[in-house]
């Protein structure tokens, strides 16, 4: 089992910054990918960024360029930069920890709320 444990979700301005972290515990050694999901309301939830163990990445072609995931293995926790933050960027976010074998664990989720 790999539990996650989100935080850094808020409320900002439009263009604001917001930093959101990922403490993975449990069988950790058993993840591969770690990512970030959001879910605004009425709408599915969506890849927001994704980090492989080898440290690749990918992005939502709507954050690229604002949203930088990083992973620190040493601490077990991912991390997801968000600058210039948009309307659109409200949502709740997940942490997502995808495993060797292909199973999904997913964090709580955290609100992320950006006004105008």
């Amino acid at each position: 089992q790999v539990q996650l444990v989100e935080s850094g979700g808020g409320l900002v301005q439009a263009g604001g910054s917001l930093r959101l972290s990922c403490a993975a515990s449990g069988t950790i050694f058993s993840i591969n990918a770690m990512g970030w999901y959001r879910q605004a309301p009425g709408k599915q939830r969506e890849l927001v960024a994704a980090i492989g163990s080898g440290g690749g990445t990918k992005y939502a072609d709507s954050v690229k360029g604002r949203f930088t995931i990083s992973r620190d293995n040493a601490k077990n926790t991912v991390y997801l930069q968000m600058n210039s933050l948009k309307l659109e960027d409200t949502a709740v976010y997940y942490c997502n920890a995808v495993t060797k074998t292909g199973y999904n664990f997913w964090g709580q989720g955290t609100q992320v709320t950006v006004s105008s």
